[in-house]
This record gives C-alpha cells, structure tokens and sequence, in this order.
C-alpha cells in the first residue's frame, strides 16, 4: 500500500507548516522502515510530548491530506514507529469486503475458543452466539462527538492519508501481528466502523489500537451485536479481559464512546 506524502514533503522546507495552515510543534519526518529506507516520509513525528486535546486541536489537518494520531510508547523508552513499520506488506483496505473479513477473523476465534473450552463451559464464552459468523451489528446513533483518551506520554503524529481508517495500513503498523499479518484487512473494519459508529483512528502503540466513537451502542442488545464484531476484530479483547461476549458487551460497550484493542 502506498501513501500520498506531498503534505509531508512540504515540511522539509517549512518544519512548521505554516504554509499548510497548521503551526506544528518541532518534529521530524519518519523514512526508515523494517526493511530500510521508504521512497517518501511515512509520517510526521512531534519530538515532544503531546499536550492535552492536541489529538483533537490538529483535526483540520485533514483539510490538507494529513490525518493526526497520537502514538503511544508502551515502554516508554523504544521508539517502535522509527524503523519498525513495514507499510510494504500491506494491501489496500479497499481490496476487502468487511463481512468477509469479519467472517473469517469469527470462524478462527470461535474455533480456537472451542478448542479451549472444557465441556462444562462450552459455548459460555460466545454465548449468546453460537459459532456461526452472526453478522454486521445496526448503525449506531449518534450520541457525542468522537471523544479522547487520556494516554501516558503521546506523541502527536500526522499521517498523509485520505481517511483515518485507513491509517494504521499507510503507516504499516504491525501491532496485531501475531493475529493478522496484512493490518489492510483490519482497515476495511475500521472503514465500516468509521461509516457505522462514526469511529475515528485516535492513537497506535506497540500492540494497542484506541478508537474514538461518536455512536457507541446505547442498549445491551445493540452492545451485543457490536461486541461479537469486537471478537472477530480482536478476541484478546474477550479472552484476556472478560468471561465472555456478553460481559464485555455489558461492561465495556454500552455507551463507550472509546473502543481499546491489544493484541497479545
């Protein structure tokens, strides 16, 4: 997959943006990838840490092809986005169908939990589900504008890419690797997320994905539909976190405007 960088180029000669309208902090410009040099800057990367709401205050970056995200460094040492991306592995989020996708990611997470399960508990995880893929939960409502959370030591990034959803592809982010190698396929879920729920790409880590929701679900029945979406897209989610779909769909959807993924 490859990314429109001109905006970003723009900073070479003008560190600011002033010229893109955007009075950007000090920062730098991310080339190197897993396999050495990209032909064109990935990213922009502020050298400081991020203040309060600056997710939020460059959202009209994106009148100029730029997409801000915060990105988070879990250990708060490494610096995992400056030579650890791999944008060259990726597809385009729009070579995917999101049911397809959603339909496989369910028929391997279901799977594997079965194997898991003892006999006295078969099926509890899941449940109300049973293994068939159940299919696409209802748009959501709007209820709030796209909220933000607040994270350790952000550090503002903008991203030359025409939507948000698309994002963790462009940059050839590999947080969930050990689930999907090609993160395009998880892109084609935000896209649909993004149409759904008014979701929006807010910050990356290592192996996080946190997502800001302008239509979360309001009622445990619409959770429910969501939350089996969220064990496809992430079963982590469930099998590390909670006993099973419905109690994440309780305590973790039900009128959440932000939506957290870790892969393990």
């Amino acid at each position: 997959m490859t990314t429109h960088s001109q905006p970003l180029t723009v900073l070479l000669t003008d560190p600011m943006g002033g010229t893109l309208g955007l009075g950007l902090p000090p920062g730098s410009l991310v080339t190197e990838t897993n396999d050495g040099p990209w032909p064109e800057p990935l990213l922009w990367v502020a050298d400081g840490v991020a203040a309060p709401g600056a997710w939020a205050d460059y959202l009209p970056a994106r009148e100029v092809g730029l997409q801000p995200v915060l990105l988070q460094d879990e250990s708060g040492i490494e610096e995992w986005w400056d030579g650890e991306l791999d944008p060259g592995m990726m597809s385009d989020p729009g070579d995917h169908q999101v049911e397809e996708v959603l339909k496989d990611f369910w028929d391997s997470a279901a799977s594997e939990t079965e194997e898991n399960e003892d006999e006295e508990n078969a099926g509890e995880t899941i449940a109300p589900f049973t293994g068939t893929w159940p299919g696409l939960a209802s748009p959501g409502r709007p209820a709030a504008d796209p909220a933000t959370n607040s994270l350790k030591s952000p550090r503002l990034a903008l991203v030359p890419v025409g939507r948000a959803a698309d994002l963790p592809a462009a940059i050839g982010w590999s947080g969930p690797v050990n689930y999907e190698n090609d993160v395009a396929r998880l892109c084609a879920v935000l896209r649909s997320w993004e149409d759904r729920f008014g979701v929006r790409v807010v910050a990356l880590s290592y192996a996080r994905l946190d997502l800001s929701v302008a239509a979360p679900p309001q009622t445990l029945d619409e959770a429910l539909a969501v939350a089996a979406e969220h064990f496809a897209f992430c079963p982590d989610n469930i099998w590390q976190g909670y006993e099973s779909i419905r109690v994440y769909a309780e305590e973790a959807l039900v009128g959440n405007t932000h939506w957290t993924f870790w892969w393990d």
